[in-house]
């Protein structure tokens, strides 16, 4: 039979007494084993029995008890993404979490919408989080960095286009996506290049420094480079493939491959034979781009493994004091195939 919610709401909660006695063992020693103590050599044995004790318990440590005895909580606080990032970058998002649990950190993610940076360095602050890892949608000032660290937060990283003063930075230089792309449709002979701009909110803080790119690698050749604003919907890009041979472009970088995909797809379907009249390049290189006909070209981008930022918030964490470091989060080639 099912409890009543007053019988629920009346259960007692199992303590670290509870799992002591029925293991066998110290208090202290459920506090190791359970927070994952490294510094004190408990058998595996033992370790094992007060897992299992704890399990047939139900037994769950108290994360701001834990937080109050260390001095500091074992929270990672990512502030979500506002935009579509996309699958190459959830992945990396994704290792991340995974690595840092691993190293047995708690990982938060908080929704910053509408805030400013002042205002969301404080939201993120009233959380006490012992690491913020910030992904750039939310640009931190040095304000905020140091309202951060007063608050207990001994490691700020951010990862994005530029670092900001006090915070250890991951950057991920855009403007290299785009150079690749601008390069590879130069060498192919392109002389009027696209570049695609999606409209959709947010998405600048890429397809800006991409542009940029582009524009470094066309100039060099004496090309032209032609912005081409797109939302990522069927019709636009119908309407942006109806006068294709009015502008005149004979290669386009549509900033990744699912832009490129829907562009494709709308030139196709309006008689643009592709890469005759028009080389294709997107970039994140995703499987999918080589199930299209023709096969996508693509910008391969190697990133930094998930599990080495987590290395680094460790490390940070463990000497808080150390020197801001800043490391280049990603790398890119071009990866030929038959749409240009």
């Amino acid at each position: 039979m099912s409890q009543s919610p007053k019988q629920s709401a009346g259960r007692t909660v199992p303590t670290s007494a509870d799992v002591a006695r029925l293991a066998g063992v110290s208090r202290a020693t459920v506090s190791y084993v359970l927070n994952n103590t490294a510094a004190v050599r408990i058998s595996e044995p033992t370790r094992r029995r007060v897992r299992e004790a704890a399990e047939e318990l139900g037994y769950v440590p108290h994360a701001a008890a834990r937080s109050l005895r260390a001095g500091h909580s074992r929270m990672v606080l990512l502030p979500t993404a506002h935009v579509p990032i996309g699958p190459l970058y959830s992945r990396f998002f994704n290792d991340l979490q995974w690595a840092l649990r691993r190293l047995d950190y708690t990982v938060v993610q908080y929704g910053s919408v509408g805030l400013d940076p002042d205002e969301a360095a404080r939201a993120w602050a009233e959380l006490r989080p012992v690491a913020v890892v910030s992904l750039g949608q939310v640009e931190l000032t040095p304000q905020g960095v140091e309202l951060l660290k007063r608050s207990g937060a001994k490691a700020v990283i951010t990862v994005g286009p530029q670092r900001v003063e006090g915070t250890h930075a991951l950057v991920m230089d855009q403007a290299q996506v785009g150079r690749a792309a601008g390069a590879h449709l130069v060498e192919r002979g392109c002389r009027t290049i696209g570049v695609v701009m999606p409209e959709e909110p947010g998405l600048e803080m890429f397809s800006v420094p991409r542009l940029a790119g582009v524009r470094a690698a066309a100039e060099a050749a004496g090309a032209e480079v032609l912005p081409l604003p797109l939302r990522y919907e069927e019709e636009p890009a119908g309407a942006l493939a109806g006068r294709w041979r009015e502008l005149g472009l004979d290669g386009v970088f549509a900033y990744n491959d699912e832009y490129a995909m829907l562009l494709m797809r709308a030139l196709q379907d309006a008689g643009i034979a592709i890469p005759g009249e028009t080389a294709v390049v997107g970039s994140d290189d995703l499987v999918i781009g080589r199930l299209l006909r023709p096969r996508l070209s693509t910008v391969h981008i190697d990133m930094v493994m998930g599990r080495e930022l987590a290395e680094l918030v460790d490390r940070v964490v463990r000497d808080p004091e150390s020197a801001p470091e800043r490391q280049e989060l990603l790398d890119s080639r071009v990866v030929r195939r038959e749409s240009s």
